[in-house]
């Protein structure tokens, strides 16, 4: 990707977040970016495609910044499964102020047809994948359940975290999903405790 596109990039990422999708236009994305909308159109070919780069490379470097977290946290699965939370609560806390950015674009875009469903979607299936998988050491006939409560919770969370209407959002989801997983798979033995 040439200097130009990069910036065309992070220009479009503040402001569709900050703004909205719709409210930001190529002109002010060129401007803010320092380069010609021709530039812009000849990397990207449309404000569509900035919109997909946009959302896929927020997607990519989330996908990053979690599976550092969960490798961090070994390989216990409860410990895991919290581990997503937290990661969560830190990038919200360093990159998302105002909610999901997948949550948000969605919200924005009714169009099924727009290539940038497919990201949006992609992610979402993969945090359910993720949940549902961890779910799966944890509590194998019950996994597919307990994997869609989690999802809701971190999603839920996410949401509530945009919205600002009580504090720590994310933190309070954990602490739900925690007595979630203690419950879980027990089988008559207690789960090692995961509470930090």
């Amino acid at each position: 990707m040439t200097p130009g596109a990069r910036r065309v990039l992070r220009a479009a990422e503040r402001l569709f977040y900050e703004r909205g999708i719709h409210a930001v236009g190529v002109d002010l994305i060129a401007a803010e970016a320092g380069v010609t909308k021709k530039t812009l159109y000849d990397r990207f070919g449309s404000k569509e495609q900035v919109v997909v780069e946009y959302l896929a490379d927020r997607d990519e470097r989330w996908r990053a910044f979690l599976d550092r977290r969960l490798d961090l946290a070994g390989p216990d699965a409860r410990r895991r499964v919290l581990a997503v939370f937290d990661a969560s609560r830190e990038w919200s806390g360093e990159n998302s102020a105002r909610g999901c950015s997948m949550v948000n674009a969605h919200a924005e875009i009714s169009d099924p047809s727009h290539p940038a469903g497919a990201i949006i979607a992609g992610q979402k299936e993969w945090m359910l994948a993720l949940f549902t998988g961890l779910c799966e050491e944890i509590d194998p006939d019950g996994a597919a359940a307990l994997g869609r409560t989690l999802m809701l919770l971190h999603e839920g969370s996410l949401v509530a975290h945009g919205l600002r209407i009580f504090p720590d959002p994310i933190a309070h989801a954990r602490d739900r999903a925690r007595t979630l997983l203690e419950d879980a798979g027990r089988g008559g033995g207690r789960p090692p405790d995961v509470r930090r």
